[in-house]
């Protein structure tokens, strides 16, 4: 397992975290056992050694608890995640910190007290009278601190199921990944030639991160350009082409593939699920789970499809102001690495198409729609490309309500939007000029019909 993959299974393991603070609670109970302090101290437990034993006992029989309790109130939170929302949420839930470390609180004190019986009033299997008085001051410490963190798991666990807060943190981790662990984009791509040789994948699973530094000092060193295939965050499956390798010429000899599978499996992960390290569209494609959730029949709720649309208004200025699509590393040899990525319309087209086919027939979810497509053409630039993606969308949201909705006052308020995002879109284009040399007046489309 890989540094990047073992440290994805941490983030989002419930087990680790809690591990690793029994054996923190066993060595500082060692520590504070081998500290001798005097029964006037005022640090040291007052009571006798029946007294500190039944203590002990008492808190490892709360710790157990409570532990199941914070179990069965997760279970549910994940429950409601994974039904009312998205079932791809439940990730988010697993890497929650705050949730890892008041489990890790209550397992830490459950082994510290749990631990301590086995010293305390009794040496040797007879009983004694002297005890680490320190430690089970301890256990009282520790005790205190996790009924403190039990009232905060629960305010934490009631804000982090509220729609709102879901939201926010999808928002906030996919923005952290389009800002620091997406590949930037924007670069010329060369295609695979005819006489390319496939490199075939060896596991099955979705691409979970791609690293160009580590694949391109192979490539450079067998004087070959390397291509994917699977952008990150699609599937591949065992036995189909993972990468094509060629060199300048269909005269020059062809590398051999059995040489770059070994470098692959650690430059490209490969996993059993999704993971939002370099995926940007596995946020989107979260908030657009919860969208589309809202709009079925059976929840009826398009004021939380609004919000998520809110949201990914958010995301995708983000994204418009980010060169998108192919990833190309050189080095000065000629070798290359590319890694292709989705353009800015190919992230629109799906999250516009989804959500426009499941809301076509409520005006709310078209205005909001119309409002994100606004905001991206503020911030999009003059870049031809996004400008036609922006107003194809806002062509076909309009089409689409044109068609559901019946009523001819919602339908003058859509056209509205529509014609805002289009004279933005207009605005944004770069202005021609006539061969006199005197500019044109920009050209604003005609509203959609």
């Amino acid at each position: 397992m890989g540094r990047g993959a073992l440290r994805e299974y941490v983030r989002g393991s419930l087990w680790v975290l809690p591990g690793l603070s029994v054996l923190a609670a066993l060595a500082a109970g060692a520590a504070l056992s081998s500290v001798r302090v005097g029964p006037r101290s005022l640090l040291a437990f007052q009571g006798t050694p029946d007294d500190a034993r039944t203590l002990l006992l008492g808190i490892t029989g709360t710790m157990i608890t409570i532990i199941a309790l914070l179990l069965g109130l997760a279970v549910v939170a994940l429950q409601l995640s994974s039904t009312q929302f998205s079932p791809r949420l439940l990730r988010n839930f697993l890497r929650d910190r705050p949730n890892q470390v008041v489990l890790s609180a209550f397992v830490a004190t459950f082994a510290y007290s749990a631990a301590g019986l086995y010293t305390v009033g009794v040496s040797g299997g007879n009983r004694t009278a002297a005890f680490p008085r320190l430690a089970v001051s301890g256990a009282i410490v520790l005790l205190f601190a996790s009924l403190g963190l039990l009232v905060f798991f629960a305010d934490h666990l009631l804000h982090s199921i509220q729609v709102d807060a879901i939201m926010e943190t999808v928002q906030r981790n996919t923005l952290a990944v389009i800002e620091d662990g997406l590949l930037t984009g924007g670069q010329q791509a060369p295609e695979a030639p005819a006489w390319a040789v496939p490199v075939l994948s060896r596991h099955s699973g979705y691409v979970q991160a791609v690293r160009p530094g580590r694949l391109l000092p192979c490539a450079a060193r067998h004087g070959v350009c390397l291509r994917l295939r699977p952008r990150v965050g699609e599937h591949v499956v065992a036995g189909t082409t993972l990468a094509w390798i060629w060199r300048d010429s269909a005269a020059d000899p062809a590398p051999d593939p059995a040489a770059f599978a070994r470098i692959l499996d650690s430059g490209v992960r490969i996993g059993f699920e999704r993971t939002v390290e370099q995926d940007a569209a596995f946020g989107i494609r979260q908030l657009v789970d919860v969208a589309c959730k809202a709009l079925s029949p059976a929840v009826n709720d398009p004021y939380t499809a609004v919000q998520a649309i809110d949201h990914l208004s958010v995301i995708f200025c983000a994204l418009a102001r980010r060169p998108l699509g192919y990833h190309v590393a050189r080095d000065g040899s000629g070798a290359a690495v590319i890694v292709p990525g989705r353009r800015f319309p190919e992230y629109l087209a799906v999250m516009c198409g989804l959500i426009r086919r499941y809301g076509a027939s409520e005006p709310t979810v078209a205005h909001a729609l119309l409002r994100l497509l606004s905001s991206c053409a503020a911030v999009a630039g003059d870049d031809p490309e996004r400008c036609a993606a922006i107003e194809e969308q806002a062509r076909i949201v309009v089409s689409d309500a044109e068609r559901e909705v019946a009523q001819p006052a919602d339908l003058a308020l859509t056209h509205a939007e529509a014609q805002s995002v289009l004279q933005t879109v207009a605005s944004r284009r770069p202005l021609s000029h006539p061969p006199d040399g005197e500019p044109d007046e920009p050209h604003t489309p005609a509203p959609p019909r």
